[in-house]
């Protein structure tokens, strides 16, 4: 926990500083749920194809999926979702013309989640 996950358009690869979008989430969920920093696990799906609206072309998508135990007020889910939407601004750089579509959302992990590190 947590549990981040971020789905991009591929039209971002070269424009999406993942690691430090990610270095930087990690620190900005410490603070502001009180993760633990080795807790913090992010992965990045690229997709291949966005339609937005009528639309195939000049666009592109960014959403944030961040999981964490429950137990977090909705202000602090809410707090950790404007963070996350904050950093996209700083880490996502369209090339020109491209409009940009970012999201993020913070929920709960369901009570089965379970988890184990091997070494």
């Amino acid at each position: 926990m947590p549990q981040i996950t971020v789905d991009y358009s591929d039209r971002l690869a070269d424009d999406f500083d993942r690691p430090g979008f990610a270095q930087a989430l990690h620190t900005a969920t410490v603070e502001i749920a009180a993760a633990k920093p080795p807790a913090c696990k992010t992965r990045f799906r690229r997709t291949a194809d966005d339609v937005v609206g009528p639309e195939t072309e000049g666009h592109a998508v960014v959403h944030v999926h961040i999981a964490l135990l429950a137990g977090r007020t909705e202000e602090t889910k809410a707090r950790l979702t404007e963070a996350a939407l904050e950093l996209l601004r700083q880490y996502v750089k369209p090339a020109a013309g491209l409009a940009l579509h970012a999201s993020a959302e913070v929920r709960d992990l369901d009570p089965s989640y379970r988890k184990f590190e091997d070494r």
